[in-house]
């Protein structure tokens, strides 16, 4: 059976941060890693901190590639997780929390599309006021299956804990984001902590 890698291309980073995540990704045998994109590349782009020129940047990444974008970053404050979300970047992975394991589950859910929110990244804007819910406030199967995404779990491992399929997970996911106009899981969380929800 043939295994289909995934390309990958990196931007950016200083040096050392680039070489590191170079070698990360070129040992990996169910990834290649390419100079320039080709159909269904990914992009990691490497930053220490999230300014205006970068996420001009990473907009015009993520309309290009379809949102399969990586971004690695030192840290976030609350309004660049706005930011962030705002230009529809699926996948983030903080610089003190990468791993292997963790930037290659990465690339693989920005290639399937599915994003993944970054474990406790957005817990820092739980301190925001709780507001009263809608009548359209998610229910408490939905809100079950978003705590697991804000923990940093994928489809199968949601699916695995809940004892649920993979497409019942990744139908409860698009009926809460489809009714609350939320773009990907990272802008559902993101959403669901800052309303209180979870």
């Amino acid at each position: 059976m043939s295994m289909h890698k995934i390309a990958v291309v990196v931007h950016d980073g200083d040096p050392l941060s680039r070489a590191g995540v170079l070698e990360f990704l070129e040992n990996r045998p169910d990834l290649v890693v390419l100079d320039e994109y080709r159909e269904g590349s990914v992009a990691v782009v490497l930053v220490d901190v999230l300014d205006a020129s970068t996420v001009s940047r990473l907009r015009g990444l993520v309309a290009d590639l379809d949102k399969r974008v990586v971004l690695v970053v030192g840290e976030l404050d609350e309004a660049q997780v706005g930011m962030v979300l705002d230009v529809g970047a699926r996948t983030v992975v903080l610089r003190h929390q990468l791993t292997v394991e963790r930037l290659v589950k990465a690339v693989e859910a920005a290639a399937r599309g599915e994003g993944d929110p970054p474990p406790r990244l957005l817990a820092q804007v739980r301190g925001t006021q709780r507001k009263v819910r809608p009548p359209s406030e998610p229910t408490e199967r939905e809100l079950g299956v978003l705590r697991l995404v804000a923990d940093g779990l994928d489809t199968r491992e949601i699916a695995e804990r809940l004892a649920y399929s993979e497409r019942t997970v990744k139908g409860v996911l698009y009926d809460v984001m489809a009714r609350k106009h939320w773009r990907n899981r990272a802008h559902a969380v993101a959403f669901a902590v800052r309303e209180g929800y979870i």
